[in-house]
């Protein structure tokens, strides 16, 4: 069982070796080089991706700087929900921070999953559950800890990204600025 499988398996908890050989055969692999899109702002999402390898950045340009809302990494699903739903253009750029390998599934192929699989709908909801406490979990993060616990918190669970992507995304994610990350960061290494 390939490591997609294993995930497929792990975050919807499909059972049967049948229906999982016939989701996954919905997925095409793909690879992005270091630098490549994803997703540009503005653009239609009409994909759900799997990090098999890799970092991608999820950010946002305003007029006044660049706000890194996620980094996605190995083991998780990336898109922009709305767009991918909804069809409203996309609110973030995704970028490969290094080279990926992904297995995508298409707007129109999602759409053959309960045809395959009967319970999806409910399986799709307690994914989606899933996902939001994770984001409540955040948002709790952000509003309940100071810079310094969020910088230890992220690092400890974490660990590989500190020598692998820029920290300024890092400390973009985080909701602090660069120099309060690096003081931050300073006082850990000493």
């Amino acid at each position: 069982m390939t490591e997609f499988e294993i995930s497929l398996k792990q975050h919807f908890g499909i059972a049967g070796t049948q229906e999982l050989k016939a989701i996954t055969a919905l997925f095409e692999q793909e690879l992005l080089k270091k630098g490549d899109f994803f997703l540009e702002t503005g653009k239609k999402c009409d994909r759900l991706s799997f990090i098999q390898s890799g970092f991608l950045r999820i950010f946002l340009e305003t007029k006044s700087k660049e706000i890194t809302q996620w980094i996605s990494t190995k083991g998780y699903f990336v898109t922009d929900l709305s767009s991918f739903i909804f069809d409203h253009p996309a609110r973030w750029t995704i970028q490969a921070l290094t080279d990926v390998e992904i297995y995508t599934i298409r707007k129109s192929e999602y759409a053959k999953i309960k045809t395959v699989l009967p319970k999806w709908p409910e399986l799709e909801k307690q994914f989606i559950v899933h996902c939001f406490t994770i984001l409540e979990d955040r948002v709790f993060s952000h509003l309940s800890m100071t810079a310094e616990e969020r910088y230890y918190f992220f690092f400890e669970n974490n660990k590989e990204l500190f020598n692998q992507v820029p920290l300024q995304y890092i400390a973009s994610m985080l909701g602090m600025t660069p120099e309060t990350f690096s003081r931050i960061r300073k006082k850990q290494l000493s």
